[in-house]
């Protein structure tokens, strides 16, 4: 693992850090957008006052933090979407990979990064009594002691089966100016937030006493929400999102293949409305994990 040196300054000196995912680059938004994004995720964080660290394996090697090459190479087409578990084979046969929630979650606990921003979380997708279908973030959730910034867990899942998972992990679950649990897209998912803060110092309150009490080793989800009148029309949401899982099981797309290609139907069949509300989540919670991570 190569860490950047700005970023291994930055983790040396107690100056604040945040992680950000890659996935989103590589898979999350159509291209050139794409690398347009990732360069603002990493200036909305620097305008906070904190050190970006973008992760992803760049040649077989994981990179936390990645120079100008290395994020036009994750930006590019034919690269892996890289969980835990899919590291070890995209390194060993030196090829790209843009890392998920988990496998970015990871790399930055073993490069001591206590804050990390993505979108949404992945979590148990609908019809997981049959299919036992549950994204890896939340185990992985369960053992690394990241402060993860979201909008909660993505629409197209199943947020009331993700929420009891989270609690049985005994992962943190905090809602950051709301009471209601968000649904990506959406403000409200329609479920409501164990817990609600109301500023970054809160959150690193939180994430302090941790430390004290044994409990820093399971992440705390940081579930910020878009304001009302950024949100998705919940109408068109619905809408689309009922299209959406017919054409996903007409094509026999399963697995992790489901989020990405339900993410590319809402941006086509909302006329790009998905997209702009995508980019809007992704730019606010960078803003709010470095907040965070200057407060810790």
């Amino acid at each position: 693992m190569r860490i950047a040196p700005e970023v291994a300054e930055a983790v040396a000196g107690g100056r604040p850090v945040v992680a950000l995912e890659s996935t989103l680059i590589s898979h999350g938004l159509p291209r050139p957008r794409n690398l347009d994004v990732a360069r603002e995720l990493e200036a909305e964080v620097r305008a906070a006052g904190a050190v970006p660290a973008t992760i992803a394996v760049v040649a077989g090697e994981a990179r936390v933090g990645l120079d100008e090459a290395a994020l036009d190479a994750i930006a590019g087409e034919g690269v892996a979407k890289c969980g835990v578990r899919d590291l070890a084979v995209v390194a060993a046969r030196r090829e790209h990979g843009a890392t998920t929630v988990a496998a970015t979650a990871h790399l930055a606990a073993r490069a001591g990064i206590g804050v990390f921003a993505t979108g949404g979380l992945g979590g148990v997708h609908r019809e997981a009594r049959e299919t036992w279908d549950e994204s890896a973030d939340l185990e992985t959730l369960a053992r690394v002691g990241t402060v993860v910034v979201c909008s909660g867990v993505k629409s197209i899942l199943d947020v009331r089966a993700t929420l009891e998972r989270l609690e049985t992990l005994g992962v943190t679950v905090l809602g950051y100016g709301t009471d209601a649990f968000p649904g990506f897209y959406l403000r409200d998912s329609g479920f409501p937030v164990p817990w609600r803060v109301d500023a970054p110092a809160e959150v690193a309150a939180v994430a302090a006493a941790r430390r004290e009490l044994g409990t820093e080793d399971r992440a705390i989800v940081v579930a910020n929400p878009l304001a009302l009148d950024e949100q998705l029309d919940p109408g068109l949401h619905d809408r689309v999102l009922d299209a959406g899982l017919a054409a996903a099981a007409e094509a026999g797309v399963a697995g992790k293949d489901v989020t990405p290609f339900l993410l590319d139907f809402f941006h086509r069949e909302t006329g790009g409305a998905s997209l702009d509300a995508n980019v809007r989540i992704v730019l606010r919670n960078a803003r709010l994990a470095a907040q965070i991570a200057a407060a810790s």
